[in-house]
């Protein structure tokens, strides 16, 4: 049987009414929507704030080759790239998780002397236990300049010295 449709008059409108083919469902009654109004956005500040999506760590460090080595065999980093002069190389870029390193190989132009790693700490975060990666740096060689501990803050966290004296921090978190 097919779909009938029935026109009544009311106060001067007309009002449809559909009945469904078999075994189709009846159509839902039209109800007027009013449209939707959108906040106001608030004019930007300018000039515009920065807004990064990542940071990377540029090195300077002594010994290419051995810091290299340390972020491979101790931390468990990965070379992404090197960079090679007649054949030596002096430079790389290693990636741990979502994070990159970049060494390179101090050219001595600010002096033998110059120290590395003072007045910087790089914080690195995991969602692995932090004890368990303490014991696994340990057995590898690495000396951490503070065990696994919990601070104030809730976090728990351990803190490692590179060969140049880089600090490091790896915490648990988000």
């Amino acid at each position: 049987m097919a779909a009938t449709r029935k026109t009544t008059k009311k106060a001067g409108k007309k009002s449809v009414a559909k009945k469904a083919a078999p075994g189709k469902k009846a159509p839902a009654k039209a109800t007027a929507k009013k449209p939707a109004i959108k906040p106001a956005i608030p004019p930007r500040k300018q000039p515009e704030t920065l807004r990064l999506r990542s940071v990377s760590i540029g090195l300077t460090v002594n010994d290419v080759e051995r810091s290299i080595a340390w972020y491979r065999d101790i931390l468990g980093f990965v070379v992404l790239d090197e960079w090679k002069h007649e054949g030596k190389r002096l430079g790389a870029t290693m990636r741990c998780g979502a994070v990159h390193i970049s060494l390179g190989q101090d050219d001595w132009k600010k002096g033998r002397d110059r120290l590395k790693g003072e007045g910087i700490r790089i914080y690195g975060r995991t969602v692995q236990d932090v004890d368990r990666l303490a014991a696994v740096i340990k057995a590898h060689g690495g000396v951490l300049t503070h065990d696994p501990k919990t601070e104030s803050w809730g976090e728990r966290d351990f803190g490692i010295l590179d060969p140049d004296g880089f600090k490091i921090t790896i915490s648990t978190g988000a």
